[in-house]
């Protein structure tokens, strides 16, 4: 029986805490797992597929109109190397200088905030005033992307000394590991057409201690942010440039 309630408690010391943050609020929070604040005033939330798509997610749809959409054209979206691209970053006023700089690589590219309108009305104007707004300024597709950073953590046996005074500061007491996942649409302005993908999912861990865990956090989070725009961008290049 002791060793059953050893293990109990073994298992609460060593319980994995969990967390997921976007990409657009990334930051690293205090508090743990448990009790992250959030200091980024700048950060309203994140749009969705319906506002980039034009889908009225509250319009019941007939069996005939879904018929109809089905014997339209079908014809993929593509692109040339060299196109002009409005780039939009969920969350985000700017999207991150990481995908940016990736997508200049390849494409002329224009920027657009990414963050939600308090006062919408229909995720069909929302969408339709985005295709004008790229339209008016001769672009022909939109480049949307939304991102989530999964991390969890477990305390390594070294957190049992950290009492002692300072030197436990700089001991390891930590393990992090977090994983990045990102969707990505493309949207055809003339047409409204559209498609999603999602690129590969990259992982990181890392161990630290309490004096750096911020600074740790955040080399893993530009680690695997770097990594992950750029298989968006190469996802892109796959998919979509003949």
């Amino acid at each position: 029986m002791r060793n059953v309630v050893a293990l109990v408690v073994l298992s609460i010391f060593l319980l994995v805490g969990c967390s997921t943050r976007s990409i657009s609020d990334s930051g690293y929070r205090d508090g743990g797992y448990y009790g992250h604040r959030n200091d980024n005033t700048l950060y309203k939330g994140e749009i969705n597929e319906f506002d980039v798509l034009g889908i009225d997610a509250g319009k019941e749809y007939t069996e005939e109109e879904i018929s109809n959409e089905l014997k339209k054209d079908k014809k993929r979206i593509s692109l040339r190397k060299g196109d002009s691209i409005l780039v939009i970053q969920s969350g985000a006023m700017i999207p991150d200088q990481y995908m940016i700089e990736n997508m200049e690589r390849y494409f002329s590219v224009s920027v657009f905030t990414g963050v939600p309108e308090k006062n919408k009305e229909h995720n069909s104007s929302y969408s339709r005033s985005l295709r004008y707004s790229a339209a008016k300024a001769g672009i022909e597709k939109i480049f949307v992307y939304w991102g989530v950073l999964e991390a969890g953590s477990k305390n390594l046996a070294t957190k049992t000394v950290s009492w002692v005074p300072i030197m436990g500061w700089g001991v390891p007491d930590e393990s992090q590991e977090i994983r990045i996942r990102l969707k990505v649409a493309l949207v055809d302005v003339k047409t409204g057409k559209w498609e999603i993908f999602t690129p590969e999912v990259f992982h990181d861990s890392a161990y630290s201690a309490r004096a750096n865990r911020a600074q740790s956090d955040q080399e893993q989070v530009a680690l695997l942010k770097s990594m992950a725009y750029k298989s968006a961008v190469e996802g892109t290049l796959a998919r979509y440039v003949k």
